[in-house]
């Protein structure tokens, strides 16, 4: 039966052969030659009946090749399912259906038969008579169908008619059979098949014919291929047009994608900024192993999208599935690329001197102005290289750091730049006197230890019932207790911390307090004309708190002094906070921004020091804003308290204060003076004495990183196209429209007119969050209160979740373009901070992170390694980060936050942007680190 495995010519020249010896016999009458020519004609018969089926198979694939070329109905026109035969090795055959126009899932192909006795062979040409009686071809066909049963032989015809199919190849091969021979057997083959073939050469025809012919018999048996694929191959294999249509390179795709990859394993769906999550979005869950696959919304993808092209996306390493390869993985949808794409103009900032926009008044940067900065800089003149040495690895490289626990006296509460005892015990004691000892000193280096869990540390306990109950283990300290207990302030309730909801003014409740204040002045207005509230000496921020209820979002600050993490926990209740004193520094926040500052027993001396404090606060006060102090020098006449009254009254009047009212609470027996900032510079030009003076042209009252102090005032800007020279919107359309001091004749941070930018801005984050954050990163919003945006521009983030029960700290980098008076004119609150440096934060106090093109900016000034470790500190476990960035920088930050045993739970990358997921874990390390 090995000749089953030749060509079509080849087994012509045997039938030829055959027939001439037939012919010599009959004409000679020996009774031996009769034996002799009895035997050779049965041999000869059982050779035409196994050509004869051969004939059969290559008939097929050729009428398939004259369909496609000639463009006729032959054997199985266009449009028509075709059985497509396909040689395998000598013993054996198999066919595949192709439907070369329709899509369809296509099956795996079958499995080679072998053709080892008459009962495979019988199984094998019942199914060819089934294939061909499908496209009509069985009836017309004048060859019929060998039938190995009727024309059985035994072994030693079998191994006779082998022999002379391989005598009749020899001849062939050897020049026996002359060409003209040879073209005459086709012809009178193709007039019996009814085959139509495509003569393109004889000689180019026979060398496809054996290179496809030992592909197919170098394939393993069994292996899957795509229909379309293999009809393509046969075609070539017979001689035909090889030739692959758009339809057959998608039909691929979809077999690919219906098989899967890597064993028929999932293939793994990548997450979507729009909510629709292109192909869906893998969660790992590393507690089980496994993959949660959730569906995209849009269940119909346009064709020309899922056949687009698309990078490959990266998901975590602990899913399961193994490696995909980009071509097999499904085509992200355009809607995707929200995810990670940099927001609309940024790509055409290098474009922006074709737009007509004003780029002499660049956006200027903090750290531009920071006297520390400069300091710096001349102190560290050549060190920049050696920085950029030291961040190039930066922990994004190399082996994985050995994690140890800081070994500090703060323990649990540990903040590198308030609890350095190193740098604090050299200052002198005149520091002391201007409470420098609670101001910020960094280390040279950014700590790489972890802060200590405090024992029985709980998931904190969700908003609002936070704000009146925190988990005692999480914030272990009684001290405010005893001191303010009486006050109401903080209790100890069992495993809680209760906050009856007083303070020192207000011991009945913040409530009463808050509408007492507006009622004794009328333009107050809450959650409408003043929305941004500045609380000095926040104590446990129950004032802040209760703000919410108002629609007034309050910035409460207090030192890290002996009141023990008063700060702590506030923002353990889910109140904004921070840790800062007036100092000898000004506060980090620009000019003009604050719609009200109160004090309430704030315990400042604010005319000290030439009124030096007060006159921070007068910065930050925006023109027509209030001044609210609640002190015991406003009602109570012990000498002290009547010598501070005088000396405030005459401190305020030079500084063109108007004193509004002054008005008692009955219920809490305290009272109240409510100062007005000026509007206009006249007063300031009327003065008889010039003290406090005015400040210097050159002293900009917007730069305020580690800007020290100046008792000088700012003159109040005047013109209508200047910052603060009129009041915002009320609450909450100033959040939505773009100031009306930003000048369209000025580009923006991405390029676009200022303006336009903010617009654009606004509506970017807007889709992001409704779109995703919302639904596509599985975030359980429930238990997110303390948000911080780590790189915020206007805000856009932060207004996005607007109407959501959590608040925003908006951080804008001293090296990056100051648009903090931007989100303050919002609304919205935020500080300026170098991530080079600690947060003036508690640890395990922000519920999440929110980076935007954060790392791969901070590579070009520090190592970011230090930085991922402050994110460690500040994020509660069970709270996450979400981080957008290049590629690089998220897998540089993905490493350092997998060693630390982050929960990685999305990743995504394309076209060289990238976005990951990741939540805290309880781990911490055993070992300590050397005592800082």
């Amino acid at each position: 039966m090995a000749g089953l495995g030749r060509s079509s010519r080849g087994a012509s020249g045997k039938r030829g052969a055959a027939s001439s010896s037939s012919s010599s016999s009959v004409s000679s009458s020996s009774a031996a030659a009769s034996a002799c020519v009895y035997y050779a004609t049965t041999a000869v018969l059982v050779t035409l009946c196994v050509a004869g089926a051969y004939f059969l198979t290559s008939a097929s694939s050729a009428s398939l090749a004259g369909s496609v070329v000639d463009g006729d109905g032959g054997g199985g026109g266009g449009g028509t399912v075709t059985t497509t035969y396909r040689h395998t090795t000598r013993s054996s055959f198999a066919y595949e259906v192709s439907r070369p126009e329709r899509k369809a899932p296509p099956a795996p192909p079958r499995d080679v038969e072998r053709v080892d006795d008459a009962a495979a062979a019988r199984g094998r040409i019942a199914d060819e008579e089934g294939a061909e009686e499908e496209h009509g071809d069985g009836d017309d066909d004048p060859r019929g169908k060998p039938d190995l049963d009727d024309h059985g032989a035994d072994e030693e015809e079998t191994k006779s008619a082998v022999a002379a199919m391989d005598d009749a190849q020899r001849r062939e091969e050897d020049g026996s059979v002359s060409s003209s021979e040879a073209n005459a057997e086709e012809e009178e083959a193709a007039a019996t098949t009814g085959a139509r073939r495509v003569r393109v050469g004889e000689d180019e025809e026979e060398a496809a014919r054996e290179e496809n012919q030992e592909l197919h018999l170098q394939m393993p048996l069994g292996e899957s291929r795509p229909r379309a694929a293999a009809a393509v191959e046969e075609k070539s294999l017979d001689g035909g047009v090889e030739e692959e249509s758009n339809a057959g390179q998608r039909q691929r795709e979809e077999e690919q994608i219906d098989h899967g990859v890597d064993g028929g394993a999932s293939l793994r769906r990548e997450a979507q900024e729009e909510g629709q999550i292109g192909e869906g979005y893998v969660m790992a869950d590393h507690g089980e192993g496994e993959e949660m696959l959730l569906e995209q919304q849009q269940q119909q993808q346009p064709e020309e999208e899922r056949g687009g092209d698309a990078e490959a996306a990266r998901t975590s390493e602990s899913d399961a599935g193994g490696e995909v390869d980009p071509e097999d993985k499904p085509t992200v949808s355009e809607r995707t690329e929200e995810m990670v794409d940099t927001l609309p103009g940024e790509e055409d900032r290098a474009e922006v001197s074709a737009t007509g926009v004003d780029e002499q008044n660049a956006w200027a940067t903090q750290a531009d102005h920071s006297h520390q900065e400069k300091d710096r800089r001349d102190e560290a003149a050549g060190v920049d290289d050696n920085i950029a040495d030291a961040t190039a690895g930066g922990g994004g490289g190399g082996e994985e750091p050995e994690w140890r626990l800081c070994n500090v006296k703060a323990g649990p509460d540990y903040i590198p730049c308030l609890d350095n005892d190193k740098a604090i015990k050299k200052l002198r004691p005149e520091n002391y006197r201007r409470y420098e000892h609670r101001e910020r000193h960094c280390p040279d280096e950014g700590p790489t230890c972890l802060v200590p869990l405090p024992a029985g540390y709980r998931r904190p306990i969700e908003w609002p019932k936070s704000r009146d109950r925190v988990w005692y283990s999480n914030v272990p300290h009684t001290k405010l207790v005893e001191v303010k207990g009486h006050q109401n302030w903080v209790k100890v309730s069992g495993q809680y911390l209760t906050f009856p909801g007083g303070g020192t003014q207000f011991i009945h409740g913040a409530l009463h307090y808050i509408d007492f204040l507006q009622q004794s002045a009328r333009g107050i207005a809450w959650g409408k004309r003043t929305r941004v509230v500045l609380d000095v000496g926040c104590g446990v921020a129950s004032f802040g708190g209760y703000l919410f209820d108002r629609d007034v979002v309050a910035m409460s600050f207090a030192p890290k002094d002996e009141h023990e993490a008063q700060v702590q926990m506030a923002l353990e209740r889910g109140i904004p906070a921070i840790s800062a004193v007036m100092g000898s520094k000004r506060l980090p926040f620009p000019s003009k921004v604050f719609d009200l500052v109160h004090c309430a027993r704030c315990r400042v001396p604010w005319h000290a020091d030439g009124g030096a404090l007060l006159l921070e606060l007068n910065r930050v006060l925006r023109p027509g804003g209030f001044f609210v102090w609640s002190a015991t020098p406003v009602y109570q006449k012990l000498t002290e308290d009547v010598q501070i009254w005088k000396a405030m009254t005459a401190l305020t009047k030079s500084m063109c204060w108007e004193l509004v009212a002054i008005k008692k609470d009955r219920l809490n027996g305290i009272g109240a003076a409510f100062y007005r900032k000026p509007t206009s510079n006249e007063c300031y030009e009327t003065r008889r004495r010039q003290q406090p003076p005015m400040c210097s042209d050159d002293d900009d009252a917007d730069v305020a990183w580690y800007i020290r102090l100046n008792a000088c005032m700012h003159r109040v800007p005047v013109a209508p196209s200047d910052r603060g020279a009129a009041w915002p919107a009320e609450w909450p359309r100033r959040l939505r429209a773009p100031p009306h001091w930003l000048n369209a004749s000025r580009a923006g941070v991405y390029g676009k007119p200022a303006p336009e930018d903010f617009a654009v801005d606004y509506d970017h984050w807007r889709r992001v969050v409704d779109r995703s954050y919302l639904n596509g990163l599985g975030i359980d919003w429930s238990r997110v209160r303390n948000v911080m945006d780590m790189r915020a521009t206007y805000g856009g983030f932060a207004a996005a979740m607007r109407d959501h029960k959590i608040w925003v700290m908006n951080v804008v980098n001293v090296d990056a373009a100051d648009t903090l008076p931007i989100i303050f004119e919002r609304g919205l609150i935020g500080m300026y901070h170098d991530w080079c440096e600690s947060f003036s934060t508690y640890p395990r106090t922000y519920d999440l992170l929110h980076a935007d093109r954060l790392f791969s900016k901070i590579k070009e000034r520090c190592a970011v390694l230090p930085v991922v470790v402050e994110v460690d500190r500040i994020v509660r476990p069970g709270g996450s980060i979400v981080v957008r960035d290049d590629s690089g920088a998220v897998g540089e930050v993905e490493r350092l936050l997998r060693s630390l045993h982050w929960d990685v739970r999305l990743t995504f990358s394309k076209n060289g942007e990238a976005l990951l997921y990741a939540e805290k874990s309880d781990w911490r390390p055993e070992l300590l680190a050397d005592p800082l």
